[in-house]
């Protein structure tokens, strides 16, 4: 992500439906699993401009962790009584890993060319019994401008998501689509904008403010995705959602030694390499 979107963040990701209800599901899903206490540590790596991380920092100890200057920059503006490192996890916040109870991984592996070798490193730096939260854009169907606009090497589908902690010590809670509901009209403007060959909103990405009913109507549709994902999270019988704008997994820490590992040559290439085109440009 470049400074233009970590602006648009900070500008509108605390109104527009799709953060405010997102939001919404992190926490309800956390819940699930950890009470509230402030003795439980929360990481949140690639927190970007901190909004997902300050709507838990009444409940839990909160650290966030970015490489990005600008975001590190903004989320400690906005957020002050929140703790945010700039720097590269594990390594800028080893110390913290070691008794965090959950690591956030939201909308972040897509970001990084071998995501295998940044969970693996993850999951080597934390105990057993740590949750990990991970989403992840899906269905490559979307691709579309705004992926490139937030430098997305890829979007998943859930094979190719559960590659990434494979013959690992991490145990799947459940694995499931979301943004479900609302799959069909972002599907529409995606492909609309396909044809267009230009995003719908601001500094290349789809993201714009629509009229406040419409904004509040699109929150409440989505966040009602929750109830189905929280029951998943307790393991409850429930069944997952089958397609949807993103993917989630809820994973637990196993026992056991993680060796780092990098992407197999099996794998599938990416679809975008954001590196290349930045210095292309």
């Amino acid at each position: 992500m470049q400074t233009a979107q970590f602006q648009l963040h900070a500008q509108i990701e605390e109104q527009h439906w799709w953060f405010v209800a997102r939001r919404q599901i992190l926490r309800d899903v956390i819940q699930a699993v950890l009470p509230p206490s402030p003795e439980t540590t929360i990481v949140d790596v690639g927190c970007g401009t901190g909004a997902n991380l300050a709507g838990l920092a009444g409940d839990y100890k909160c650290v966030g962790v970015d490489t990005s200057a600008d975001a590190i920059r903004l989320a400690r503006r906005r957020f002050p009584n929140v703790q945010f490192v700039r720097g590269f996890a594990p390594q800028a916040v080893e110390e913290v890993l070691r008794r965090a109870r959950l690591v956030m991984l939201c909308d972040v592996l897509e970001h990084v060319p071998d995501d295998f070798s940044l969970f693996s490193e993850l999951l080597a730096a934390t105990e057993p019994g740590t949750y990990f939260l991970v989403t992840v854009p899906a269905n490559l169907s979307l691709w579309s401008e705004h992926d490139e606009s937030f430098g997305h090497y890829r979007r998943y589908d859930a094979l190719r998501l559960a590659q990434v902690w494979e013959d690992l010590p991490a145990r799947a809670l459940f694995v499931s689509h979301f943004n479900s509901r609302l799959y069909p009209l972002v599907k529409a403007v995606r492909s609309w904008n396909q044809l267009r060959g230009t995003a719908a909103g601001r500094a290349g990405t789809d993201f714009e403010m629509p009229p406040s009913r419409v904004n509040r109507a699109l929150a409440r549709c989505f966040a009602g995705e929750r109830r189905r994902l929280v029951r998943l999270a307790r393991q409850e019988l429930a069944a997952p959602y089958r397609r949807g704008v993103s993917l989630m997994a809820l994973l637990e820490r196993a026992p056991g030694p993680v060796h780092t590992r990098h992407k197999p040559s099996h794998v599938a290439p990416d679809v975008f390499n954001p590196a290349l085109a930045a210095a292309q440009s």
